[in-house]
């Protein structure tokens, strides 16, 4: 246990310190992460043998995604949203049904030993973006404000609307033969994950918001005690939402957004500890993921899984999206820019683990496809970020000066 605390605070500690170097390069943040795990891990070195299980990863990546989802949406240019709310309103409403679709139909026609309602799962885990993996991307002042506020809308509430159509997915697959009233009765969680989200996110907020300004007027909240009370409002809107059968991502995300309006003036100063948190945790998930996870994936793919995994990153995000962002102001190589950068990470990961709690007989298929593809993802979206952001800011650099 402690030569395991010792590898990886000593990673944390080396990471902290070369982050901003490493943040212009190629091989930055999952990927070094993920890699570090890898190595050291079981199929490497050797000399990291993490024992988390099933229920520890989800955990760490519940609570990694949720600090980031209220850090993120905090720090939201909400001037900018408002300007453009038709990108993530037409990626949310139309793209993200139209992905799990065009995922269902790929996967069909690939995986010939699966349900249909198997496959409908890994349409669905693989559908929502990751915002850590795309914080390179959505911080990035290069990049246009409309198209930074249109992916961090979108991976904000993309898993939360997620999480029930998986829910209605595995209560119709796990009941007995699939009957319409499991059907009816999973539908309702939709509304109940929403709209139960929203109104714990809003309301915690706003009631934290208002201790916060009442201790602050009376100078009892210390220097040293301001760093936590953010991130502990985020991991309690998320377990609330959770315990009381809503989203906890869209709690979180909603609570973030609200929060960052009601603190506007102070809300950099709050907001480091939640951020540091969020992305120390998700450090600590990346490299359990290359040391516990990956290693035993790598002995059952096959090449229906890398197909998969491949069009999931590219044709099966990126046409729905070219398609409902047609008609905008926007240019082709943003469109395409917009459909390429939706990572998948965290909140695939959790999904993924809930459905092996159900212990599906494709679970193993379904499993290795989604391992796989956060993978690719890591690696792919990780080395492209910088290029590709500098090629589109030159490009509309040109296209303006024209």
């Amino acid at each position: 246990m402690y030569v395991n605390l010792a590898i990886v605070a000593a990673f944390v500690f080396f990471y902290s310190l070369s982050s901003g170097g490493l943040e212009k390069t190629l091989f930055s943040g999952a990927i070094v992460y993920t890699a570090f795990g890898f190595i050291l891990g079981p199929l490497g070195l050797g000399v990291l043998n993490l024992s988390v299980g099933m229920e520890g990863l989800r955990l760490l990546a519940e609570l990694s995604l949720a600090l980031l989802l209220f850090s993120d949406a905090a720090n939201a240019n909400l001037l900018e949203l408002k300007r453009s709310f038709r990108i993530p309103e037409k990626l949310l409403l139309i793209g993200l049904p139209l992905i799990i679709l065009l995922g269902f139909s790929v996967g069909v026609l690939i995986f010939d030993g699966l349900s249909l309602l198997e496959i409908a799962i890994i349409a669905t885990i693989l559908a929502p973006t990751d915002a850590a993996l795309g914080k390179q991307v959505v911080t990035n002042l290069a990049v246009p404000g409309n198209i930074r506020e249109g992916l961090n809308v979108e991976s904000g509430f993309n898993d939360g609307i997620c999480v029930p159509i998986l829910l209605i997915f595995l209560a119709i697959e796990t009941s007995a033969g699939g009957n319409g009233e499991a059907g009816v009765l999973a539908l309702a969680l939709v509304t109940e994950a929403i709209g139960t989200g929203v109104a714990v996110g809003i309301g915690f907020t706003y009631i934290s918001v208002q201790l916060l300004r009442l201790v602050a007027e009376r100078g009892w909240l210390t220097e040293t005690w301001q760093q936590l009370p953010v991130p502990a409002l985020a991991v309690t809107c998320f377990a609330t939402a959770q315990v009381l059968g809503g989203s906890g991502f869209i709690a979180c995300f909603v609570g973030g957004m609200l929060f960052g309006i009601l603190a506007e003036a102070h809300k950099h100063k709050l907001l480091l500890a939640a951020e540091g948190t969020g992305d120390t945790l998700a450090l600590i998930t990346w490299v359990v993921f290359g040391a516990a996870v990956v290693g035993r994936s790598i002995d059952v793919l096959s090449w229906q899984v890398i197909a998969y995994a491949l069009l999931s990153l590219t044709v099966i995000r990126m046409l729905p999206v070219f398609l409902v962002l047609m008609g905008s102001n926007l240019r082709t190589d943003e469109k395409l820019f917009i459909g390429w950068f939706g990572p998948r990470g965290l909140a695939s990961i959790v999904f993924g683990l809930i459905v092996i709690e159900e212990s599906l007989p494709g679970g193993r298929t379904i499993s290795v496809t989604v391992v796989c593809t956060i993978l690719l993802s890591i690696i792919l979206h990780g080395i492209t970020a910088n290029p590709l952001v500098a090629l589109l800011s030159k490009r509309l650099e040109s296209s303006n000066e024209s």
